[in-house]
């Protein structure tokens, strides 16, 4: 009896008692920009990935303390950087590569298991006695740098001839019970970002580059079931601190250039 109106006694945070909407998840209509400004390297800008979700979450028992947010990995990469006839570099996640894991984290690295910690999570603690509503949303692309020449080569002329990248994602909206880690999967989004680019190394520079295929990307896909997230993709390492950059000769053995942090 003496639980009627209190807060403490408020039943625990289920799925039913959570509302999501207003989910949006797209891809910017842009092509991917090449930038050939340094004699060194070339770089290219994707368009952004954005996604954003508005929340009401019931009133928070006390004692209890809940983060919603976004959680990415990745779960297929391909990106190769070929130099004519001599071979290629290639960035690798090699324990996803040899299908030793599903995903791994596509975490800034400090935010485990969140993509980030700003707009991405909003963090309630209870007791409250009204519910919550409130945004997050997150933003992706790629900006990468590829060098001209061999990346194992002292010389620097310049021999790119082709870049090719292909990677795909799964993001999810997650509700999580910061005591108990108990999660409550909200929303399940997937979405691939494609560049395809080729070289003529023998041009002048700012010159060189243009992308080749489909100029625009996918749109994401926001799923109508929940997939469950892999154990992978909830901590160390990221993406960033397991890729490996290889070098895969023509003739000979396979180098590592730059090996996982």
């Amino acid at each position: 009896m003496g639980c009627l109106q209190s807060i403490a006694c408020k039943p625990r945070i289920k799925r039913e008692n959570i509302v999501v909407y207003d989910v949006s998840a797209t891809i910017d209509h842009c092509p991917t920009v090449i930038e050939e400004n340094s004699p060194i390297v070339l770089r290219y800008k994707t368009p952004y990935f954005m996604a954003s979700a508005r929340i009401v979450m019931p009133p928070i028992p006390r004692n209890e303390a809940w983060m919603v947010g976004w959680i990415q990995a990745c779960t297929q990469m391909e990106f190769y950087n070929s130099y004519g006839d001599l071979g290629m570099s290639s960035w690798e996640l090699p324990e996803l590569r040899e299908g030793l894991v599903k995903a791994i984290s596509d975490s800034d690295g400090m935010s485990y298991p969140w993509y980030g910690n700003t707009t991405e999570t909003v963090t309630l603690s209870g007791p409250t006695s009204k519910p919550s509503r409130f945004t997050v949303s997150m933003n992706d692309n790629f900006y990468p740098s590829v060098t001209w020449a061999v990346p194992v080569s002292e010389s620097n002329v310049p021999l790119l001839t082709r870049i090719k990248r292909d990677q795909s994602f799964t993001t999810w909206l997650v509700a999580l019970n910061m005591a108990t880690q108990e999660k409550i999967l909200l929303q399940t989004v997937k979405w691939r970002m494609k560049v395809d680019i080729a070289v003529d190394p023998s041009k002048p520079l700012g010159s060189r580059a243009r992308l080749t295929g489909r100029v625009n990307q996918d749109q994401p896909k926001v799923l109508t079931h929940m997939e469950p997230i892999p154990p992978n993709a909830l901590g160390k390492p990221n993406a960033n601190d397991a890729q490996v950059l290889m070098w895969r000769p023509k003739r000979g053995p396979p180098l590592v250039v730059i090996p996982s942090k």
